[in-house]
């Protein structure tokens, strides 16, 4: 807090500037590193950087909208938090600091299964979440069938919305700079959905990252499109696969029941090289159709991101480091001005494209040097 009463920053790029300062340096290169040579990491802010607005105008932008509805859960403005583990690196109250703060917008928040902060904990921030902001689970699927069961259930019972399971995660990306830092929780600090399990947190291993470890001996790298029938079973809660970035892999989850896809290439942080988010969303869009809503994850630091991924056909997006910077800076206060500095930057490039609402969005509005597409 004190550093937004000495200086309040104007962006998103400000503040993380200012995290730079308030995090060890083994949590800031957690939260900001990619994998490998961190070209995709590059490329989803690039992406959003190649494409351009073809603004209309002399139209009329004096009442503008911003609320939409996700797997008819409403929202204030098309944005969710991305699922991130360990917040309570950047702040002591963590998940749920950035779960207060989304609550109060009325923007959507995804929690992690590697969260600091425990199922129930988090879920008792916004108990009406149907009413003000929507709340889903994330879910790693672990080896053991049972845990991940008790997971899923335990997410049910505390009124989260959907179930997001993470799809591009087999094995953990490698990431040098966890690697070099040999990363591991500080003590004091747990999985807090996860405390009971004996053996189950992420340890400390003489050169190497302990959350590699821990995937390496903890989740499951055989899951198929074939479980995702089990993983319906387990609750009557939509599903969501994140980490799509294919047309065909978009089209197959459809046929497996999947109500929403979220097209992200994990933040940089798995296979170097992939494709942007940003690029892969027109054709995840096309697969799709009306059949299932497309969400967007990766690179947003700007309104003028949102209405480009909106532009594109997505439904809403994803922000991620942003929030975490946030939080290290000002806990909740500074997540709920990081939503803030979002909101009002897209409704003013609502206004200077000539949309008063989501519904006049479309791509007709963006250009880039290869092709326009109106």
């Amino acid at each position: 807090m004190e550093k937004l009463k000495s200086f309040k920053p104007l962006n998103l790029f400000e503040y993380e500037q200012l995290a730079t300062e308030c995090l060890s340096q083994m949590a800031l290169d957690y939260y900001a590193s990619g994998a490998w040579d961190e070209i995709t990491l590059r490329d989803n802010r690039a992406a959003f950087e190649r494409l351009k607005f073809r603004p209309r105008v002399l139209v009329d932008v004096s009442d503008r909208n911003l609320a939409t509805k996700i797997l008819d859960q409403p929202l204030q403005i098309p944005l969710l938090i991305a699922p991130m583990a360990f917040q309570c690196l950047a702040n002591p109250q963590g998940e749920v600091a950035t779960a207060k703060a989304a609550a109060d917008a009325g923007v959507g928040m995804l929690l992690s299964t590697l969260s600091t902060k425990s199922i129930e904990e988090v879920a008792a921030v916004c108990p009406d979440t149907n009413l003000h902001a929507p709340q889903w689970f994330q879910l790693y699927i672990h080896k053991d069938r049972g845990l991940t069961r008790a997971l899923v259930e335990r997410a049910y019972a505390a009124g989260y919305k959907a179930l997001c399971i993470t799809v591009d995660a087999p094995i953990l990306g490698r990431r040098e700079r966890d690697k070099r830092n040999e990363f591991a929780l500080p003590p004091g600090l747990q999985l807090a959905n996860l405390t009971n399990l004996s053996g189950l947190n992420i340890p400390h291993e003489e050169g190497e990252s302990g959350l590699f470890t821990y995937v390496a001996g903890q989740l499951d790298p055989a899951v198929t499109w074939d479980d995702l029938e089990w993983f319906q079973s387990l609750c009557p809660l939509p599903l969501v696969l994140k980490g799509i970035l294919r047309g065909d892999d978009a089209a197959r989850a459809v046929e497996c029941g999947v109500k929403a896809i979220v097209v992200s290439n994990h933040g940089g942080r798995q296979l170097d090289g992939a494709i942007a988010s940003l690029d892969a969303l027109a054709e995840v869009v096309d697969a799709v159709g009306d059949r299932a809503e497309v969400l967007l994850d990766g690179g947003i630091r700007r309104g003028t991101d949102i209405l480009k991924a909106l532009a594109l056909g997505a439904k809403a997006v994803l922000v991620g480091r942003p929030v975490l910077w946030g939080l290290a800076v000002a806990g909740e206060a500074g997540v709920a001005h990081v939503i803030e500095i979002l909101r009002d930057e897209l409704d003013v490039a609502m206004a200077l494209s000539g949309c008063a609402s989501l519904e006049k969005i479309d791509s007709s509005l963006l250009f880039c040097e290869k092709h326009h597409f109106a």
